[in-house]
């Protein structure tokens, strides 16, 4: 009987899975990640860079439910789906609306908010272990509101951060200009967030933590898994190429395409893939401050080393449709109104895979299926927001430490 060749096998060297690969390293044991296309060649190449850990209300949420009918409809909306893939998507949006539900939004809430405040103690550590921690910026972000209706409408959602201990400041006139000149007129209201960080190229970030953890020892594979399965001493993991690699522990990290592997060990995980697009113009497009967020209209504008980032909203599509540009351009548009002076040649969009469950909290655990596995995925728009945080509970979960968190909200069972 083969003995395991590696202490860990990490699936998905995206934000997730790098940053787990490097916590393990540290540990002194042996680790593998193993992925298809190699070091954040999927969603983390061009997220929007936000460490975002004020966002602890769910995207399932009473105000959802009121919301949902009139974006789902809009096919550039906040919120939409593809007609063609509704049919497919209705499980999941069913689970969806009975998240929402005024309990279980309360109990996602508090899962949510303590896996920020996780995230907020590890981060900088993380960033520091990995000698990036130049690349981390401390200027906040600016919530946007068009109006005083707009924003009276978010204070119960500020109300509910600050009951989690989160500091903001309300701001508008003088105090609002000085944040970010230039501004539209139509935009007189904005609440900012000290504590929010951002980084000047989350490509970059995620190459730093790669590289730290290969220096620690860590082996990086650039290969397709076809198929993962738990043995008497450890888990045995086939590649697509023939190979077969044997390890003690198994971690899947996988990003969208995690709950295809979990099928395998036998867990029905309700996995959906939310589609972020994005465009970035060249730098001095604007002359942007920090970041800024937009709720009514569910995007970001982040300034990055690269240039100036407009990306978010949700198009819930899968992995296979192809892309729909046409709602980067009408992010675009809405930006003009907010920065009037912004300079909108050679940019260039893109579009992700962001994994996401139906209550907005992602599945970390240990597979009680196949208890050599540990499961690290569904973080939705999340993923560089909440990496050290789940890194450092994946570490702690493989070497039978003591937990910083109760980890029972994010347990695959739930499902």
């Amino acid at each position: 009987m083969a003995h395991p060749h590696y202490d860990f096998c990490v699936i998905g060297a995206g934000i997730i899975g790098l940053s787990i690969a490097l916590r393990l390293a540290e540990t002194g044991q042996s680790v593998i990640l193993i992925d298809k296309k190699g070091m954040a060649e999927e969603t983390s190449r061009g997220n929007a860079g936000a460490l975002a850990f004020a966002d602890i209300e769910p995207l399932a949420s009473p105000g959802m439910i009121l919301k949902a009918p009139k974006w789902l409809f809009d096919p550039l909306g906040p919120l939409s789906i593809p007609p063609a893939y509704a049919p497919k998507i209705l499980p999941w949006m069913l689970r969806f609306f009975r998240a929402s539900l005024p309990d279980r939004y309360k109990a996602s809430t508090i899962a949510q908010a303590a896996l920020m405040n996780l995230a907020r103690t590890e981060a900088e550590p993380l960033f520091e272990d990995a000698g990036i921690a130049d690349l981390l910026r401390h200027d906040g972000a600016l919530y946007l509101y068009k109006g005083e209706k707009a924003f009276s409408a978010a204070r119960q959602i500020w109300d509910l951060r600050a009951a989690h201990g989160i500091d903001f400041e309300h701001v508008s006139g003088n105090r609002l200009a000085d944040l970010q000149p230039g501004l539209g007129a139509s935009f007189t209201h904005a609440t900012f967030v000290p504590q929010w960080l951002t980084v000047s190229d989350p490509y970059d970030v995620a190459i730093g933590i790669g590289k730290a953890a290969i220096a620690k020892g860590a082996t990086l594979e650039t290969a397709e898994v076809k198929s993962v399965a738990q043995t008497a001493d450890g888990v045995s993991v086939a590649l697509a190429d023939g190979r077969t690699i044997n390890t003690g522990q198994l971690v899947i990290a996988a990003g969208a395409w995690s709950h295809k592997l979990a099928a395998q060990l036998g867990h029905a995980i309700p996995l959906e893939t939310e589609r972020g697009y994005n465009t970035t113009f060249p730098k001095g497009a604007f002359d942007l401050k920090r970041q800024l967020v937009i709720p009514g209209d569910g995007f970001v504008i982040t300034p990055l080393d690269t240039g100036l980032r407009i990306g978010g909203a949700v198009e819930l599509g899968g992995l296979d449709r192809a892309p729909d540009y046409r709602r980067s351009e009408i992010m675009v548009e809405k930006t003009k109104a907010i920065l009037p002076g912004l300079r909108t040649e050679n940019g260039r969009q893109w579009m992700g895979f962001r994994p996401s469950l139906p209550d907005t909290i992602p599945v970390i655990g240990r597979s009680k299926k196949a208890n050599r596995v540990i499961m690290a995925f569904g973080h939705g728009h999340l993923g560089l927001t909440q990496s050290a945080a789940t890194a450092r509970l994946v570490r702690d979960i493989a070497l039978d430490q003591p937990l910083p968190i109760d980890i029972a909200p994010y347990r695959a069972e739930r499902f």
